[in-house]
């Protein structure tokens, strides 16, 4: 008896609609007037990574952050989005990241606080992100200004990987 009832129970439960798990982003009602757009590839940090060595990151620019059209200060975090893939080629890094506000055509001046000295902002791979707030009304452009590595050489891929990165607006 209880073997005729086990297939019948099994197929509703195989049957029964289960919760659908649906994509989102994270943005607010708030943040739509908000553009980030990624830098371009020309214009990207370098870094030059072998085994076994202490090395440096260029400077280069990773987003360009458009808040003109908002009227409130925007939270925005930098992720680095690989470490779980950097780990295996690197026993550290540390990214200078400076943010410059656009102050004419062209351009560029460093994003300075409350007491006019610009933050120290630094990315590396144990806390994977940073955290900032942005004024309204304002382009901004998103930079690592300079960094520094060890690397131990290849992951089990053989490949030496650079990091990743996403700005998202809170």
């Amino acid at each position: 008896m209880k073997k005729k009832l086990l297939f019948p129970l099994i197929a509703a439960l195989l049957l029964v609609p289960w919760p659908v798990a649906y994509a989102y982003d994270s943005v607010k009602a708030a943040n739509d007037s908000v553009t980030i757009m990624a830098a371009d590839a020309s214009t990207a940090p370098q870094i030059q990574a072998f085994g076994h060595a202490i090395g440096g990151v260029n400077a280069g620019e990773l987003f360009r952050v458009d808040t003109a059209a908002t009227g409130v200060d925007t939270h925005f975090t930098l992720y680095m989005t690989n470490t779980d893939e950097m780990v295996d080629c690197y026993r550290y890094m540390t990214l200078h990241i400076v943010i410059y506000v656009q102050s004419g055509i062209d351009q560029w001046q460093k994003v300075t606080a409350a007491g006019g000295t610009a933050p120290d902002i630094y990315l590396t791979m144990q806390g994977g992100c940073v955290s900032f707030t942005l004024p309204a009304n304002a382009t901004y452009k998103i930079t690592v200004e300079n960094g520094c590595f060890y690397c131990y050489g290849v992951n089990s891929a053989g490949h030496i990987v650079a990091p990743n990165f996403n700005l998202a607006a809170d």
